[in-house]
Formats: structure tokens, C-alpha cells, sequence
């Protein structure tokens, strides 16, 4: 009788947990990667005081694996539009050798720029416009170099269509890099490069 009993228990048990509509299963299920709560975006330029009242920049800072432009201000009044591209070119390597601020660390951003690391005018025999680190550029991380890459590029220390010259404290030529939509989402890629100068027309026979 008490087997019975038993027996008519384990029935009921299991029609109850078939009834529930759960599942056992020894796969694991992939519900996909979380959600990312990293938002990327500051709302202020992450100085106070005084520096708070100096020259707009912007520069670009690693976030979720990508570049993404932050709008800082620069204590050094030299650093302007139009001004000596060599000094603005400083200050913005500065700006990418400095920790993130507080208000930036929060929002997900990090730089990948080492110090020590100088940049100068070009050799004699370089284009105009060339920069010149104190390390060679291939010798940079990729991502470090991307970031030196967007940040001249797009200020006026670039030379003009999203291109930068650069080159290296040795006799090897500057390189024309591009920041292109791409390298911004694959920082970790090496910058695409063009011609250090363009090539001269042809004239045409009158």
C-alpha cells in the first residue's frame, strides 16, 4: 500500500512540473553579450578654475573600443585657429599624455598615448605642414598612433582633408595618414596613409 502511495506521489510531482512549462536543459543558452552601460559622452570639458578659460580643442579618446572625439579647453592661449601649428600640435599631445578627468573616466574614456613622447617641426626637405615625434610612428601602438592620427588631423595642425604629415625623429620621410570613419572604429588597425604630397598635373598641350 505504501508503495502505492509512493508511486502516485512521483506521478503527480512530475505532472506538475510539466505543467509549469519549464524546461530542463544541460545546453547553456547564449542570450547575447549584456548591454553596454558605457555612455561614451561627458557634459562638461573636464577642467575647472582656470583652465576652464582657455582655448577650445578637441581631441580623441578610446571609448568601447572606438574613437570618440571630447571637446576640452587648453590653458595655453597660443594654441588658436590659425595659429603656429607646431605649438597647437604640442598642445594637443599634451592634452592626450594627461589622464582622462573624473568626468571622463566615468563616461568610459581612456587614452592610449605614453609618454615620453615630443612632437616638432619637419626636417629640412620635409613638406610644409610635416610634424615630427621623438619615436617613430610605426614604432607607436596602433591605437596610440590612431589617436595622434584623428586629434592633428582634424585641428589645424593637420594638412587639410582629414590628413596629417607625420614622421619620426630619424631620416625616413614624414607619411601623409588619413583618419578615416573606419580607423575611428578600429583604432587598433594601422592608419591608412596617401602620398605625402600630391602628385603635380599634367599640363595639358595648348
Amino acid at each position: 500500500m505504501r508503495r502505492r502511495v509512493h508511486v502516485l506521489a512521483a506521478a503527480v510531482l512530475v505532472a506538475l512540473v510539466g505543467g509549469c512549462g519549464i524546461r530542463t536543459t544541460s545546453v547553456p543558452v547564449d542570450a547575447g553579450a549584456a548591454p553596454s552601460r558605457v555612455p561614451c559622452s561627458v557634459t562638461d570639458d573636464g577642467t575647472t578654475g582656470a583652465a576652464a578659460q582657455g582655448v577650445p580643442v578637441r581631441v580623441f579618446l578610446v571609448c568601447g573600443s572606438q574613437l570618440e572625439a571630447v571637446d576640452r579647453r587648453s590653458p595655453l592661449p597660443e594654441e588658436k585657429a590659425g595659429g603656429d601649428p607646431v605649438r597647437t600640435a604640442g598642445g594637443l599631445l599634451a592634452q592626450l599624455l594627461a589622464e582622462p578627468s573624473e568626468s571622463e573616466r566615468e563616461a568610459g574614456f581612456t587614452t592610449e598615448v605614453r609618454g615620453p613622447l615630443t612632437v616638432g617641426g619637419g626636417h629640412r626637405g620635409d613638406p610644409a605642414g610635416t610634424l615630427r615625434l621623438s619615436r617613430q610612428p610605426e614604432d607607436l601602438a596602433p591605437t596610440a598612433l590612431s589617436q595622434l592620427v584623428c586629434t592633428f588631423a582634424e585641428s589645424s595642425a593637420g594638412a587639410g582633408g582629414h590628413t596629417v604629415l607625420l614622421g619620426g625623429p630619424g631620416a625616413y620621410p614624414p607619411k601623409r595618414y588619413r583618419c578615416t570613419a573606419e580607423l575611428r572604429e578600429r583604432p587598433d588597425t594601422t592608419p591608412p596613409t596617401a602620398p605625402p604630397t600630391a602628385p603635380t598635373p599634367i599640363p595639358t598641350p595648348s
